[in-house]
């Protein structure tokens, strides 16, 4: 393999560590992604004594929600709920199939908080409701199992972990990886290369355009008040009504929310990162697309931990195989240690060479979940919230410099990279970016990236320093009687 990238000489260091992830690619074909479910305990449980469990959102990550709990002999599912009567009631037929028992189906889950035969509620729902479902159900005193990310927003995520705190309850992140355990014991390979320097999370994922923007009618079984909750009841620009809302601001986070999360939350078991850090720098864009979508299909954040770089890759356009997914890649100074796509880790040495690679045994995550609510003890918790806020909240940070960017043409961008203070070769990683571009039929030159905007942030506060327009990035305007209470309401 060249030390060259389209005739542009890379550095050792950056050629190793793209080795290094291609090598990690290679071993995880045919793996896994994220930890499957398993099924509960079987001893037997009383009827009584079953917990009683709700799932939000049943068309597509709802119904592994629902699978994980019915396999237990200790849950129950009483309760469907999704805006979309067609694909509620459609599931709630497929399950009642398979379990032999029919969940009662609502579109609007304040009748499940209003029921106290409730125990815990499980939110698979859009982004947009993931906070205000996980708040209002712990206020209602049940227990919650909320998915990546927590939050549409910064502030939400905080409000999740106040409102848990306030009221005593059990709240699980769905980030599954925190339930393979060796992630954790990867934390004895990265002891042996020395300092930490650089935290490369990366997913490459490919997706197509979504179609060209337009004026779509809402499907007639769809309450769209409901669907829609804390964000606008806008036109629907987008042909697809389900799933990608993802690309849309109101409702998703793009694919850096949607999935990156998963190879941030790994990073930050393997090196604890125990806050945000003290400023970030996004560029990006979706050329190429074309259609209607908002956020980008191509996306890099640097984050300034310190002496500790954490970078965010995203790529939806193809990339030679085998693709990358939720990779983590750890740059110390006497050499590295990359996590593969299923549950293995590997030490390199300084010159790329594999020294050595362990593997780990996986729980079930809904499992540690249930666990730890049949216990009343939240320190069993693989995810508790705070923890996955807080990998939740990197990604929003980077959105948010992005969002507040500017169109930059190649060299401009360059010249602003290599005035960033970090440990990351930015240079190298953008012509590893622009290289992929121009192979996939993306000039920039016609098609600039977004260069974001430099943030300083403090984080403690949760706050960016002097810059209100950004602080207003942090939070939503909310839709009534949709609206995320405050610290003081909780």
């Amino acid at each position: 393999m060249s030390l060259r990238t389209n005739g542009k000489r890379l550095s050792r260091r950056a050629f190793v560590q793209e080795s290094i992830l291609g090598v990690m690619a290679a071993s995880a074909c045919g793996g896994r992604v994220f930890a499957e479910s398993s099924a509960g305990p079987a001893t037997p449980v009383s009827a009584n004594d079953k917990l009683s469990i709700a799932v939000l959102g049943v068309r597509g990550r709802g119904q592994d929600h629902a699978q994980a709990y019915a396999s237990r002999n200790d849950c129950v599912v009483a309760y469907f709920c999704d805006p979309d009567r067609e694909i509620g009631q459609s599931y709630a037929d497929r399950f009642a199939a398979r379990f032999g028992y029919r969940p009662k189906f609502v579109t609007d889950m304040r009748e499940i908080f209003a029921d106290a035969a409730v125990d815990a509620v499980s939110i698979a729902t859009p982004n947009h409701w993931h906070a205000l479902a996980a708040v209002w159900a712990i206020q209602a005193g049940k227990h919650v199992y909320v998915e990546k990310p927590v939050s549409h927003n910064l502030s939400e995520g905080r409000r999740i972990v106040q409102a848990a705190r306030k009221y005593g309850k059990i709240c699980q992140g769905g980030t599954q990886r925190r339930s393979d355990g060796v992630f954790r014991d990867a934390r004895a390979l990265v002891e042996k290369i020395g300092p930490v320097r650089v935290v490369r999370c990366v997913m490459y994922r490919q997706r197509n355009p979504i179609g060209p923007p337009g004026d779509y009618p809402v499907p007639p079984s769809v309450d769209y008040n409901l669907w829609a909750g804390p964000a606008p009841m806008a036109k629907v620009t987008r042909r697809s009504f389900h799933y990608d809302w993802h690309w849309f601001w109101d409702f998703g986070n793009g694919e850096i929310g949607n999935n990156c999360v998963h190879a941030v939350d790994t990073a930050r078991i393997i090196v604890p990162v125990p806050n945000l850090g003290k400023g970030v720098l996004c560029y990006g864009g979706r050329p190429g697309f074309h259609d209607a979508g908002e956020t980008p299909n191509t996306q890099v954040s640097i984050h300034d931990l310190g002496g500790l770089t954490l970078v965010q890759e995203v790529r939806n356009f193809k990339t030679p195989p085998p693709f990358l997914g939720g990779t983590v890649l750890v740059v110390g100074e006497d050499g590295y240690v990359a996590t593969s796509m299923g549950n293995r880790v590997t030490r390199f040495d300084k010159d790329g060479k594999e020294v050595e690679t362990i593997s780990g045994t996986s729980t079930d995550h809904f499992g540690n979940f249930v666990e730890a609510v049949k216990a009343s003890k939240p320190e069993m918790l693989n995810a508790d919230i705070e923890e996955v806020h807080v990998s939740s909240a990197f990604t929003h940070l980077a959105n948010v410099s992005y969002r507040l960017g500017r169109p930059a043409d190649p060299a401009s961008l360059r010249a602003a990279l290599d005035k960033v203070p970090c440990n990351e070769d930015t240079a190298a990683t953008l012509e590893a970016i622009a290289s992929h571009l121009r192979e996939n039929g993306v000039d920039l030159s016609a098609e600039p990236l977004t260069l974001g905007r430099t943030l300083a942030f403090d984080p403690a506060a949760e706050r960016f320093v002097d810059d209100a327009e950004a602080d207003a990035l942090l939070t939503r305007t909310y839709r009534e009687p949709f609206v995320m209470p405050s610290a003081e309401e909780l």
